[in-house]
């Protein structure tokens, strides 16, 4: 049985009108509501992963759910563009601050990976904003889900950098220690403001008011700008700081993606004295000090999907050992899916945070070491790729005693043993780690500017 199924459910004349089919979308036509584009976009032996585009027809919205039930059992494990919950067979998708506006006849996107055993039929009812939309099957499903048991069958691991998103890991969603706290959400839904030069963005950057800042361009700088509360920094196409970085201090709730940084002169992303950041899809290449330094006492931090590369000093967790005051139980940071492309040390460089989570990122040629766990952090290392890596992970760097550091399920290439010692705080959020074997493939496919639907 085909993966790709073609598959339609069309209401009656109702006041919504919701139309659900596979790779190819049959014709319709209707008054007003909502169509559903649902697409099982690869399938094996008790897993899935789909995709949805929902279509508005009605009037203008802000903020959407989408919902809809299983009738098979299946389960919802991970999802990106959208944040996902389930209830018993129920599965609610809610908008993400950055696709909540769905004007009349826009689209948005959206996906996640399931599990199935014995069957995986399609839903047959969906909700949008408490619409319900149902209607008969037609079209030309398969009665069962089953997959032939054969190698042909393996879904292929290599993402395609599709402004959806493909399944293995989840590349559009935030996942990790910036869900805690109270989640990071940026500026929300709040009307973007593009700005095309350093001026422009340092003040639209300032203060506490949400704000959503497109950068355009490329914005040629010096020194870091300092970045304020509730505020989304995402690059348009091509966006580009040449010359300086951001200063996320004495600040909560910020978001910045899909930025080039190049040949800063102090850090690239400086976070300190702060809380719920996510830094996520940006490439870092060729800069004075550290790519992604965060310090001073902040927490509930997720650095995912970056690309580094042509740098020494790459991710700093805790800059002095004489801190701990500040940071001991503070600089929780989750780092995954993240590409260190032949840089040279602290990927990342830890001090005091516990546990600090590193989980399929991609290190190739990293020249002096991986992960290094210090005075009284807790590391866990797991399910990462590492080639070419004479020293993956050790306790202990510089003059700064050992942490501990746990590490699993970790795939090597030519590559060191790595050092261990000591346990680690449980992690406290839920995510689902990629085969290790693959992760090679999924990061170097999405991670880096450029890879996602801004």
């Amino acid at each position: 049985m085909s993966a790709r199924r073609i598959l339609a459910v069309l209401g009656g004349a109702t006041a919504a009108l919701c139309l659900v089919t596979g790779f190819v979308t049959a014709q319709a036509s209707a008054a007003a509501g909502c169509r559903v584009a649902y697409s099982v976009a690869s399938e094996w032996g008790g897993g899935f992963g789909a995709n949805v585009t929902i279509t508005n027809l009605g009037d203008p919205l802000s903020s959407w759910q989408l919902r809809w039930s299983f009738t098979a059992g299946q389960t919802v494990t991970q999802g990106w563009n959208a944040t996902f919950s389930q209830s018993g067979s129920t599965v609610t998708a809610a908008n993400v601050d950055y696709n909540g506006s769905l004007g009349t006849n826009a689209s948005t996107t959206i996906g996640f990976n399931g599990s199935w055993t014995g069957s995986n039929p399609v839903p047959s009812s969906f909700t949008l904003n408490g619409v319900t939309c149902t209607g008969s099957v037609t079209g030309q499903p398969s009665p069962s889900s089953t997959p032939t048991p054969t190698p042909t069958r393996t879904p292929t691991p290599t993402p395609t950098p599709t402004p959806s998103g493909p399944p293995p890991g989840n590349p559009g969603g935030l996942v990790g220690w910036a869900t805690q706290g109270g989640g990071t959400t940026g500026g929300g839904n709040a009307s973007a403001t593009t700005v095309t030069s350093s001026s422009a963005l340092t003040t639209a950057a300032a203060g506490t008011n949400a704000a959503v800042i497109r950068v355009s361009g490329t914005i040629s700088c010096s020194g870091m700008l300092r970045v304020g509360s509730n505020k989304t920094i995402i690059g348009n196409s091509g966006a580009t700081l040449a010359g300086c970085g951001l200063n996320v201090s004495n600040a909560s709730n910020v978001i910045i993606r899909n930025l080039t940084f190049r040949n800063w002169d102090d850090d690239a992303v400086n976070v300190q004295y702060s809380t719920r950041v996510w830094i996520d899809h940006n490439s870092l290449s060729n800069g004075y000090d550290g790519a992604i330094d965060i310090k001073r006492g902040s927490d509930y931090v997720t650095v995912s999907w970056n690309r580094v590369s042509s740098h020494d000093k790459t991710m700093l967790l805790g800059h002095d050992d004489g801190n701990g005051a500040e940071d001991r139980g503070h600089l929780r940071v989750t780092y995954h899916h993240n590409w260190f492309d032949g840089t040279n040390q602290r990927h990342p460089r830890v001090r005091f945070g516990n546990p600090v989570h590193v989980y399929n990122n991609y290190y190739g040629g990293v020249r002096s070491y991986g992960v290094a766990s210090t005075v009284g952090a807790g590391v866990l290392v797991e399910c990462n790729y590492f080639e070419n890596t004479p020293d993956p992970y050790h306790l202990g760097e510089g003059d700064s005693g050992p942490g501990t550091l746990v590490a699993r399920n970790n795939h090597m290439v030519n590559s060191g043993a790595g050092q261990t010692g000591g346990s680690v705080a449980s992690i406290p959020y839920g995510y689902t780690c990629d085969t290790p074997s693959q992760v090679k493939s999924i990061v170097t496919g999405g991670a880096g500017a450029g890879r996602i639907n801004i």
